[in-house]
């Protein structure tokens, strides 16, 4: 599975891993709505299960995707802060809206 993260969700995800309810746990990206050929998504704080990969990104953060959702296989986590500030996290292999 793969998952990028830009370099705004970077900073984003990585302050939220610092925080005493972070304490070890990892990022998850859940599928809020699922379309059949598009989902809607979030992140949240989670520890792994028997059913996720731990995903190694390129920003130094590993990712929790359960390998049971193939619309989280290509994940893009991006964070913006106009014109609205927040996660936008797409799929471009599947299509994609954004949280």
């Amino acid at each position: 599975m793969k998952c990028k993260i830009n370099r705004n969700a970077a900073k984003v995800l990585k302050e939220m891993l610092n925080t005493p309810e972070a304490e070890g746990k990892k990022i998850r990206v859940v599928i809020t709505q699922n379309h059949g050929d598009h989902g809607h998504y979030d992140v949240t704080l989670d520890t792994p299960t028997e059913h996720d990969e731990i995903v190694a990104t390129d920003k130094d953060i590993e990712v929790l995707l359960d390998t049971r959702e193939p619309l989280l296989d290509g994940v893009w986590i991006q964070y913006f802060y106009v014109p609205q500030e927040g996660f936008f996290i797409t799929n471009p292999s599947t299509g994609f809206l954004e949280k």
